[in-house]
């Protein structure tokens, strides 16, 4: 049988604000299988950039423990946890987060690079991956030649060179037009090949739709066709 290559158990999140705790996540569990693609959604501060950092490994747990192909992200030194999450994850937010001094062949290479390609190693990949989200075209484009919907597709590409084992995507088509946002989810849909499992957190209903499952964050817990995740 597969494992997760995403897991939480007993997942909380508590922030202290002067003499109240807050609670925003509690007790949450998840597994996300091989090649899996669900969709979180919930209102506005239920927690899902919340709970979308911890699974990231960009913030810790107050309780329970992320794990990443197998590998406890919160019992990591720093060093090997931002080595792990260069490997093991890809990251798409709403806003592509490109830099601007960087071309688009450029930007999709740099994961590689810093993971420990060699450049021809690097390029080699960011060109496939730019021709596979059609923008082989645009190469030698940097973001303020880009469209919205290009500078999201290389943003995809990036998050998928150095072939994780998941992908985390925060609002992937939420800065979009409509026209721009169906061009992102139906590539998004359309990679059957990538081996890579996905998190999208989303407030809108057509992405959630084409996923493999959705859950609803709410009352600091997962929940799935009404049966909470414990």
């Amino acid at each position: 049988m597969d494992e997760a290559v995403l897991r939480c158990v007993h997942l909380g999140k508590c922030f202290n604000d002067a003499e109240n705790r807050i609670v925003v996540l509690d007790e949450l569990a998840l597994d996300l299988m091989p090649s899996e693609r669900i969709a979180i959604i919930g209102s506005s501060g239920a927690g899902k950039s919340t709970l979308l950092n911890l699974l990231g490994g960009l913030d810790n747990p107050t309780t329970g423990y992320v794990e990443v192909s197998g590998q406890r992200m919160g019992q990591m030194r720093e060093r090997d946890r931002c080595r792990w999450r260069n490997q093991k994850l890809g990251f798409v937010f709403q806003f592509h987060h490109l830099l601007p001094e960087f071309n688009a062949l450029e930007s999709v290479a740099m994961p590689a690079l810093i993971g420990g390609a060699t450049k021809s190693e690097a390029n080699r990949r960011a060109e496939e991956l730019l021709a596979r989200v059609g923008l082989s075209h645009r190469l030698k484009h940097r973001p303020e030649a880009l469209s919205g919907g290009e500078r999201q597709r290389v943003a995809i590409a990036r998050a998928l060179v150095n072939r994780p084992s998941c992908v985390l995507m925060d609002e992937p088509t939420g800065n979009l037009d409509p026209d721009s946002a169906e061009q992102v989810l139906s590539l998004m849909t359309s990679l059957d090949d990538v081996a890579a499992s996905f998190v999208v957190v989303t407030h809108d209903p057509s992405i959630a739709a084409r996923m493999d499952r959705t859950l609803t964050l709410r009352d600091k817990r997962l929940f799935e066709e009404s049966h909470a995740l414990v």
